[in-house]
């Protein structure tokens, strides 16, 4: 008995923890996102959401973009390697590897430090001073995240699809043997928009919920120093979950009857 009451009691604590989230999306959406809006925070969000964000996001992309053309080469013959590596390294990081690996590097480097930073302004009641001063804390510190995470995911997706293809092609043609004109021509043959825009759709998702669960763990953190801790780590993780969780929903929904 004692064993499922443990159970009945997690069961709970995850259904609360999920309405909890729920409800803070909802005044996120409702009231960080509708007009008056702080350009200059967007303007520094964006900075620090995109811009920096920027460098880990392209070595990821081309990495991954020459390991994937590496792995291709190896696991097929000689006939249909020409064929394969090209078409396959262009969809499998346009759809899958560009959004998906993007949104983790930007979850452990800008979801961390939004729940550091909202963590902080928490235990320390900066937020509270906001209130004091007229200011509604989840108009100015949560939607101007929540916009700058929804821009720049897709353009950080749409440069890291470009290196990514790149760091193929520079694999395969140096490494591999490939023409490079012969490549570059089965890439663009084989690359549709729909694989593009399916990616840039999946990275806006993936930055809104990279901002808000960052948002949320920090506006719930309590507890001084460890805390801060706790709602940095929850906020990766949970964002990591629910990346991985959106891209399965997504790809079904865009892919899964053709």
């Amino acid at each position: 008995m004692n064993f499922l009451g443990a159970i009945g009691r997690f069961v709970i604590l995850v259904f609360a923890e999920i309405g909890r989230a729920a409800l803070f999306a909802r005044d996120a959406l409702w009231v960080g996102l509708s007009p008056r809006y702080y350009w200059d925070q967007i303007g520094e969000q964006l900075f620090r959401v995109g811009y920096t964000s920027l460098p880990v996001v392209a070595m990821t992309a081309f990495f991954t973009g020459g390991a994937l053309a590496l792995q291709i080469f190896t696991g097929s013959s000689s006939t249909t390697a020409a064929t394969l590596v090209p078409s396959i390294v262009a969809i499998g990081i346009t759809r899958e590897l560009g959004p998906v690996l993007a949104g983790l590097m930007v979850s452990g480097r800008v979801g961390a430090s939004i729940a550091a930073e909202l963590g902080t302004m928490r235990v320390t009641e900066q937020t509270d001073a906001l209130v004091t001063l007229s200011t509604n804390p989840l108009k100015y510190l949560v939607g101007p995240r929540i916009l700058a995470a929804v821009i720049s995911l897709p353009l950080l997706v749409a440069i890291g699809d470009t290196i990514g293809i790149m760091g193929g092609y520079y694999v395969g043609t140096r490494a591999l043997g490939f023409n490079g004109f012969a490549y570059v021509k089965t890439t663009a043959d084989t690359l549709h928009f729909d694989d593009v825009r399916s990616g840039l759709i999946k990275a806006a998702v993936f930055g809104f919920i990279i901002a808000l669960m960052g948002c949320y763990h920090g506006f719930n953190s309590k507890g001084g120093a460890q805390g801060v801790g706790r709602a940095t780590t929850n906020a990766v993780v949970s964002s990591a979950i629910l990346i991985l969780t959106a891209n399965f929903m997504l790809t079904s929904l865009f892919f899964g009857r053709q």
